[in-house]
């Protein structure tokens, strides 16, 4: 199945300056190596064909008539190959000389885009050479034996790759304050492309990724730029062959500066990850402000090459890598979150902060939350009270951890044991109590709540959910149990984070004993503890080994609803994450748990509690998750169904 990746490149070929019938060369076998390797699309430098730093040279009939040449070379040697390749030509018409990109594809000029931005400052003066595009009068030319279409305003759409329609810049065309290419994604452009012969200088490089960042992002594209190499002029300028291709806003690819080699770089991007951006947010779409540019789409046929599919997928999409990254989202989320408890708790005029405390990873992140709400809402820690709430499963490490670290933390701190309540609960409903069902341990968890409930009346507090939202997604909670509050604090924050955040607190913002503590939660089985032990007193009833990984869950919650991907792509994503990890079977396996647990249980999230969005997958009913109760998940299940029996899994 094509799951609309296509792999491209940006190139600096190998070149010397004015020597057209080299420069052609290069420019051929790196366009056969391209194709060789899989890449459907081909970008090349400014002015490649005869290289941008020729000064007066343009002046030169003798110049301009060979790169015309050249190119009927170049579309005649690459005719039978698949890609389509942008190359810089300058060319003459009406008079003027323009810096054009040439589109080609197997053999076939598709259309003529001018340089419309021509830089007049600096080191550049180009408006000696060249003329803008909007000076351009003919719309029709005869170049390289073939009759083309010239314009500013076209775009490039292919018949056979979905999503894939290419808009084109040109180097200064990037940097001004209306880019060519923001009004081409307006008109559907969800890939483009820069032609570039940008120098190098101090702080450029930094300033081109930030640029081009930014620019890709805002735009929802794939944003591909190549520049020229070390082998343009150095009279003044050094040119490095600077190449970025981001995606959305994220870095693919980048070359290395100063190469005295030919460069090509490759990512593949994912068409169908933009397409989705863009009706998501559902901004970028033509309006009359379009019809005085009359716009023309150039529709081609290209058959895509086959390709490794290499794109690093991370396996953990809501943890940053890097260590800097990752710790300034960790300090960035605590404040989300604090700040809008400390909001909560203003509002409400709440003396107390009150919250179920079993030692787990969610009631740990509730507390030291609760500790930065506290401060910034000038309530002293005495007026967070956790509660310790003992049941039939509780473990004697969880529940010595919990304590501990509310005295350290200095917290109030309540212990209100739930056996007894609860045993009377269930003789009253005639349910044995040898028989450990749901009923059993719901029991529990919804006599903890009502004791906290209760307490939050008696003491003027409003009731902190720790429901976190890889729980909430899966509908692993017991309605009107933990599933309830008065604010649900860790609603927004995935399981796999939630270990990082109190990983960050562990190591930057605690004390020896405090950090102790926290070390040996992060270690402990992710548990509801609400079936009795083992017989050694430890956790018996490990969640993962239940609903599954939370590693894989969150990867299936951020490519489910992020993008809205189909099951089998998110399998296919799924595989090349933890190709070292899990087998066919235990994906499989997971992800038809997910699409189950996910339809039967939104009624549980169509009630939620509020609570603080803090990225960019949240579950709100209010907001970003706005999905019928009783809807079927019959077509989701049953695509996992037809893939479960094309790679013949068992089970």
């Amino acid at each position: 199945m094509d799951y609309h990746f296509l792999k491209v490149c940006t190139v600096t070929p190998k070149m010397h300056l004015a020597d057209c019938q080299y420069n052609i060369n290069e420019i051929i076998q790196s366009m056969k190596t391209a194709a060789q390797n899989g890449a459907s699309l081909a970008v090349y430098p400014e002015l490649c064909v005869t290289g941008y730093t020729c000064g007066d040279l343009f002046f030169q009939s003798t110049l301009i008539e060979e790169a015309q040449q050249g190119v009927k070379t170049i579309l005649k040697e690459t005719q039978d190959i698949e890609i389509v390749a942008i190359i810089g030509v300058p060319i003459t018409i009406d008079g003027g000389l323009y810096n054009t990109a040439l589109v080609i594809c197997k053999g076939k000029i598709l259309g003529i885009v001018p340089k419309t931005y021509l830089p007049n400052y600096g080191e550049f003066y180009e408006k000696r050479w060249f003329v803008a595009a909007h000076n351009l009068i003919s719309h029709q030319i005869a170049y390289a034996g073939q009759n083309c279409i010239i314009s500013p305003h076209l775009l490039f759409k292919c018949n056979q790759i979905p999503y894939f329609t290419l808009g084109i810049d040109i180097c200064e065309d990037l940097w001004a304050v209306l880019p060519p290419s923001l009004l081409h994604s307006l008109a559907g452009a969800t890939v483009l492309a820069n032609l570039s012969a940008s120098n190098e200088i101090i702080g450029k490089a930094q300033y081109r990724k930030e640029l081009i960042a930014q620019h890709s992002a805002k735009t929802m594209s794939a944003y591909l730029f190549t520049s020229s190499g070390i082998m343009e002029s150095t009279t003044d300028l050094v040119f490095s062959g600077h190449q970025l291709i981001y995606e959305d806003g994220y870095l693919l690819g980048e070359s290395t500066l100063f190469s005295d080699e030919e460069t090509i770089t490759y990512a593949i991007i994912d068409l169908e990850r933009l397409h989705r951006e863009r009706i998501r947010q559902n901004n970028i779409v033509p309006t009359q402000f379009f019809e005085p540019l009359n716009y023309k789409t150039i529709t081609f046929d290209l058959q895509k090459a086959s390709f490794v599919f290499d794109r690093p997928i991370e396996a953990t999409p809501f943890v940053p890598k890097d260590e800097n990254s990752r710790n300034e989202r960790c300090k960035s989320i605590f404040d989300i979150q604090a700040h809008g408890l400390a909001r909560r708790a203003t509002y409400a005029k709440a003396d107390y902060l009150i919250f179920g405390m079993s030692g787990g990873l969610d009631s740990t992140l509730a507390l030291l939350t609760c500790i930065k709400a506290a401060e910034y809402a000038n309530m002293s820690r005495k007026q967070i009270m956790g509660v310790t709430m003992p049941g039939f499963g509780t473990t004697d490490r969880t529940y010595q951890n919990a304590v501990n670290l509310m005295n350290l933390l200095g917290i109030t701190m309540k212990e209100i044991s739930i056996v007894e309540a609860t045993t009377q609960h269930l003789q009253t409903i005639e349910h044995p109590l040898d028989l450990h069902d749901v009923t059993y341990e719901n029991a529990q968890a919804r006599e903890r709540m009502q004791i906290l409930m209760d307490l939050a009346n008696k003491w003027n507090g409003i009731v902190i959910g720790t429901a976190d939202l890889s729980e909430l997604a899966l509908g692993w909670a017991t309605f009107n149990g933990d599933h309830m509050s008065m604010y649900g604090l860790n609603s927004g924050v995935p399981k796999t984070l939630v270990r990082y955040l109190i990983d960050y607190v562990a190591h930057y913002e605690s004390e020896p004993l405090v950090q102790e503590i926290l070390f040996d939660v992060l270690d402990t089985p992710v548990s509801p503890e609400l079936l009795p032990p083992d017989a050694n007193g430890d956790i018996k009833q490990k969640t993962e080994n239940v609903v599954g990984p939370y590693e894989l869950h969150d990867f299936f919650i951020y490519y489910i609803l992020r993008f809205g991907y189909r099951p089998s792509k998110i399998f296919f994503l799924a595989k090349h994450a933890f190709k070292e990890k899990y087998d066919d079977a235990t994906i499989y396996k997971w992800l038809e748990t997910f699409y189950s647990r996910f339809f039967k249980h939104q009624f549980k999230r169509s009630s939620m509690p509020d609570g603080p969005k803090v990225g960019s997958v949240c579950l709100s009913p209010r907001g970003d998750l706005r999905v019928p109760s009783d809807a079927y998940g019959d077509l989701w299940l049953n695509e996992l169904q037809a893939l479960k029996e094309k790679l013949q899994i068992k089970g």
